[in-house]
């Protein structure tokens, strides 16, 4: 057992007071506080596991704090430790040391810091506290590999110093990293031995990492001629434990070994290790999660320091999670309750308690990233006076979001615990007493229920623990349930400002509804430094970016899914191709193509089809049409709030989805007229769930194309107007024909004419027939109020009866000559009486009927002014009675009609909250 002996009095020596002890006191040291370790292997002792020696009361004179010795000439008023502004705290993570271009980067840093005195918190190196940890872990386990483990942290360290040492530096170093692996290796043989360590060893054994690394670092900067001494933590930070592997420090007895550290190693520079602390009773310790932020926030309290700069990965603190949302923005400050919120809520910031020591004293706390120095950071302060000066953006209200996943929402109910008092405390004494971690807690003023949530993997036994803890009350009905609601997830605002803002949360609770996000719960503090919410967990990174693209007008991102890409669908793809930058840059919004449909094959994408490729990639990845699949992948995509589909088809099997779709809460846009013209009860159905509903359903192009006469009457009817009647000449094709059929021109040269320049329907009785008419007129009507079916519509077919059982366009357009005196008569007849023909629907509101047929105008009338195949809609109104309002354009073809979808698309983006 010598060696063991050896390693156990090393640690009496190493201990956090490092007391030099003579061959005496060693001895009795030693026999009084490792007597157990020299019983039998199957002692009582070796069973429980090591204890840690108990170290002195207070620390003897002798303090070991560097390589070297105070000069003996050092003036007393040099060895008195100045505080206060001269002093600024760096604190540098295991990733910033974590190679030796890094450690000399790090020192590259400290040297070009320009205050007069400087205080660096540094971590391990990255991935040693793992693997100390490992050590002890494989030591207990009975594991032979900890030797060889032990070997790799040795190699580690030694070639690291190779690179950035030289000389007695060095050599130096060498021979404290081997004495301290030697006394690894009999510790860790004795853990190995009893099976066991107690975390007082564990914690030990862990902080070597942090000792090696300072004293790497120290010797960088003193090559350079710098005056440094390096610092173990252990004998000047003192910590009490609290339980719940947390510790308090002990400001007063840390202040007085501090000062008395300082006495015996006056110095500009300070390399001091992070996450290492003592106890009262001078036993090795670590301050737990986070530790070296925390060591840092403490050591900048203990020295009123200027400032602690927390350097670390990433440009600084982010406005939400940039792996969730692509569009978060570095916040260039943070209030101190800002940041402990954010970080309470699992923000990437500091852990909560980094932040009370500095904020005792105002300290400022910076964050940089080590890896891009012209990156400024943010600062976590108190509020500037002059933020009431800032821009009024939401920005400045909300500063942050954050989420925190797999939690489970439990809800007592019942009528009983009205007016009870203690209920509460009986619900979170049960809670407490299962260890479990209460995230959030929200109560009406009714007091008839309490709703909490907690980890989810801790419900069951809160659960349990309730059904327990109230049986009798549940079984007299004082208590209704006590109810667990699984897989959610908590998403929280967090703002210094909202206190003083009218209106956040409005605007927080709407951008949720337009997303079509269900909040299940909600609490929030009256100090109004943050709105917490309960979301389903599948909506959670949905409703991150909902809230997110609302208070950062950040890109308004909608995931489209385009059915039917003939020739409305392809010119739609075309545009929003053209047009995709310039939304972006100027207007953010992002219209991200995510599927392509069509009758046989789809094309998908994760983050979003190229548009410039489309029908290329469609050859290449294409698959088989599927339209279940094809609405899953566009809707199922979360990263992106929101979802449109827009049917460019005529089909009426595509139009009955639009119920199911804008139920699940995917929005419409068609140019389809099936859905609005079919059933009435359908049509019915489809705009209550619209109008009970944040789902959009836009359907402008189903009437004029690209003009806009679907919103003009609405604009009509939502500011008072009665709508008397509404008569139009509303298809382009039919316009274009009567628009030429003069001068003497057979009627079946003119539809010729218009088949072959493609105003028509491959087969032209398609646009004769006048149903393509009759549906527009009844989807006006419908509008304006009137309950009427398709049927309900006379309508005059321009297509003679003995054709209409043609059996191709081909043989309709070879008949059709001979029905031609038929139509010169009617047009010469029109002539003779100073008039021209048009066909035109009419929506009779006054007598709730509608018609469609081929009327006779004047020719001063507005209808007979038209040229090509422009449509006119003319709205009769009480306030439009002698002079209708006049709509007037072309009415058909492809690029008028995806614009008018095109424009349906960006009013939705409107609505969902792009800039207008």
């Amino acid at each position: 057992m010598a060696s063991f002996s050896a390693a156990v009095a090393q640690f009496s020596r190493v201990s956090p007071s490092h007391t030099s002890l003579h061959s005496h006191s060693h001895g009795t040291l030693f026999q009084s506080q490792c007597r157990p370790f020299f019983l039998s292997r199957t002692s009582h002792s070796l069973r429980k596991g090591l204890t840690l020696p108990r170290g002195r009361e207070a620390p003897s004179t002798s303090v070991r704090a560097s390589f070297t010795d105070v000069s003996p000439n050092v003036s007393l008023e040099e060895k008195q430790l100045p505080k206060g502004e001269t002093w600024s705290v760096h604190k540098f993570g295991g990733t910033c040391v974590g190679t030796s271009q890094r450690i000399k980067n790090v020192a590259d840093i400290i040297l070009k810091d320009d205050s007069e005195r400087k205080l660096v918190v540094v971590s391990a190196m990255s991935k040693v506290t793992d693997m100390m940890y490992d050590l002890i872990h494989k030591a207990q386990s009975r594991d032979e590999s900890y030797t060889a483990a032990l070997n790799a942290v040795l190699e580690k360290h030694s070639a690291t110093a190779h690179d950035i040492l030289d000389g007695d530096n060095l050599a130096t170093f060498l021979s404290k990293l081997h004495h301290d692996i030697s006394n690894l290796k009999a510790m860790l043989r004795a853990i190995y031995i009893a099976g066991h360590a107690t975390e007082s060893f564990t914690d030990f054994v862990v902080g070597h990492g942090e000792l090696w690394s300072a004293q790497m670092l120290s010797l960088v900067i003193r090559k350079n001629g710098t005056d440094c001494k390096w610092m173990d933590t252990r004998d000047v930070l003192i910590v009490n434990p609290t339980g719940s592997n947390q510790v308090d420090p002990d400001y007063l007895e840390s202040e007085q070994r501090l000062e008395k550290w300082y006495s015996l190693n006056p110095c500009k520079v300070i390399i001091a290790t992070g996450f290492i602390a003592s106890t009262p009773q001078n036993i090795p310790t670590t301050l737990k999660r986070d530790g070296s932020d925390f060591s840092a926030a403490i050591m900048g309290a203990l020295f009123k320091a200027r400032q602690v700069t927390i350097w670390t990965d990433v440009d600084g603190v982010y406005s939400a999670d940039p792996r969730k949302v692509s569009e978060a923005v570095i916040l260039k400050t943070l209030s101190y309750q800002e940041a402990w919120e954010m970080s309470y809520f699992g923000a990437n910031v500091l852990h909560p308690r980094t932040i009370i020591p500095v904020m005792r004293y105002g300290i400022p706390i910076m964050i940089r990233n080590i890896f891009n120095l012209s990156a400024p950071g943010t600062k976590i302060c108190h509020p500037s006076v002059n933020d009431h000066e800032d821009s009024q953006n939401l920005q400045n209200f909300v500063k942050g979001f954050a989420t925190i996943d797999n939690l489970a929402l439990v809800n007592v109910e019942g009528t009983g615990m009205a007016g009870v008092p203690g209920t509460a405390s009986a619900i979170f004494g049960a809670v407490k007493d299962v260890g479990a971690n209460v995230i959030m807690i929200s109560q009406a003023s009714s007091e008839h229920s309490v709703c909490f949530a907690v980890p989810e993997k801790e419900v069951k036994a809160v659960a349990e623990a309730l059904q327990s803890r109230f049986r009798q009350a549940l079984d007299n009905g004082r208590l209704s349930q006590v109810a667990v609601i699984p897989n959610c997830s908590i998403l929280a605002a967090v703002g210094q400002k909202m206190a003083s803002t009218p209106g956040v949360s409005a605007s927080l609770f709407n951008a949720l509804a337009k997303a079509n996000i269900n909040v299940r719960a909600i609490a929030q503090g009256c100090s109004e430094y943050n709105i917490t919410v309960v979301v389903k967990r599948e909506d959670c990174i949905k409703a991150l970016r909902a809230v997110h693209s609302r208070f950062y007008l950040s890109r308004t991102t909608i995931a489209m899914g385009i059915i039917g890409p003939g020739l409305i669908g392809s010119t739609l793809l075309e545009q929003l191709r053209d047009q995709a930058s310039t939304l972006k840059e100027e207007f953010n919004i992002d219209l991200r193509v995510m599927g392509i449909l069509g009758s046989k094959s789809m094309l998908l994408s994760d983050v979003g089809i190229d548009l410039a490729r489309w029908r290329e990639l469609r050859e290449e990845r294409g698959e088989v049409a599927n339209m279940e699949k094809f609405v899953q992948h566009v809707h199922g995509n979360h990263f992106i709030p929101n979802t449109a589909l827009v049917d460019c088809t005529a089909d009426s099997v595509i139009a009955g989805y639009y119920y199911d779709w804008l139920r699940k809460g995917i929005h419409v846009v068609t140019p389809n007229k099936k859905a609005n013209s079919g059933p009435l009860d359908q049509y019915l159905k489809l705009r209550a769930l619209q109008r009970q509903s944040y789902t959009h359903y836009f359907y402008e192009a189903t009437v004029g194309a690209g003009l806009p006469i679907v919103s003009t009457l609405r604009g009509l009817l939502e500011t008072g107007d009665k709508i008397l009647q509404i008569e139009g000449i509303f298809s382009g094709t039919l316009s274009y024909i009567f628009n030429n059929f003069k001068d003497g021109r057979a009627f079946s040269e003119v539809v010729s004419e218009a088949k072959e320049a493609g105003y028509t329907e491959p087969d032209p009785r398609d646009d004769l027939s006048g149903t393509d008419v009759a549906r527009k007129v009844i989807i006006l009507a419908r509008e304006s109020g009137l309950k009427l079916e398709l049927s309900n519509i006379p309508v005059e077919s321009l297509v003679p009866e003995p054709l209409r059982a043609c059996a191709s366009a081909q043989e309709f357009m070879q008949e059709l000559p001979k029905f031609d005196q038929e139509f010169t008569k009617k047009q010469e007849d029109a002539e003779n009486a100073g008039e021209v023909l048009r066909y035109v629907g009419v929506v009779d509101v006054t007598n709730k009927k509608g018609v469609v047929e081929l009327r006779r105008y004047k020719k001063d009338h507005p209808f007979a002014q038209l040229s090509g195949s422009d449509n006119i809609i003319a709205f009769t109104t009480r306030r439009y009675k002698d002079q209708p309002l006049i709509v007037r354009g072309p009415g058909a073809g492809a690029q008028v009609t995806a614009g008018g979808i095109f424009s349906d698309i960006l009013r939705l983006a409107s609505y969902l909250g792009a800039p207008s």
